[in-house]
Parts: C-alpha cells; structure tokens; sequence
C-alpha cells in the first residue's frame, strides 16, 4: 500500500480505525519535503501493515495547526491514537527505518500509563 492523503474529513476515521499510523506533514514548495517523499514512499512498501499518510500543510491548514506543526517535514507517528513521535526534518532512510523499528517495539500498556501519570501531573492530582 503506498500513501494516503490525509485530509481533515478522513484523519479522525484513519488514526482510530489503525493502529499504527505514520505522518508526514509537508508542503509542495519544501525542498526538504520533495527529498524525503520517495524516502517515506519506500518505507510505506516496506511495511505495508502500516499506514503511511501525507497531510499537505498547505491544503490542511487546520491539521497542521492542530498538531502545532512550525516546521516542514515533520514526521508523527500515532500508535493506538497516542502520539508516540514527532520530529521535524527530512530522516534518512536507515534514520526512518530505525524510528519505525524503535514505535514497533513499544510497550503501548507503559505508553498510556506514561501519559496517564504525565496528564494527572499536569492536572495537580
């Protein structure tokens, strides 16, 4: 599968019905993001059991906004609707292939329980 065009229609349906989810947030102006398409593209054939998405920051401006995104490319990984990276710049492929390696490798159960602790902190319970 290559990549699909995230839009603010389909974004909620992708993230939640997935359970890994990765994001490249670009423009069609950004060298960087013209350099890094083929890079993610070999990626998404190399792990077709992930869904690799593309949000055009220009056409979704309130995707990139909510996502707080200041720089292109940036590159989210969602896993079970929790961000569990975001980093902007072109990755080369052995970077990305190593990113994607670490996400697969999390223990998603700590992962919640880390962002439970972190919510609850920040709440002052």
């Amino acid at each position: 599968m290559s990549t699909v065009e995230l839009t603010k229609e389909n974004f909620d349906q992708t993230v939640t019905e997935n359970d890994f989810v990765l994001i490249d947030f670009w423009a069609a102006w950004c060298g960087p993001c013209r350099q890094f398409a083929p890079v993610y593209e070999k990626a998404a054939q190399d792990n077709p059991d992930l869904v690799f998405g593309k949000i055009d920051t220009e056409a979704q401006p309130e995707l990139a906004a909510a996502f707080g995104i200041q720089s292109i490319p940036t590159l989210m990984i969602v896993r079970d609707q929790v961000a569990v990276f975001a980093q902007p710049g072109a990755l080369p492929e052995a970077a990305l292939t190593d990113v994607i390696g670490q996400a697969r490798k999390l223990d998603m159960d700590e992962v919640r329980k880390a962002v439970a602790a972190q919510q609850a902190k920040s709440q002052g319970k």
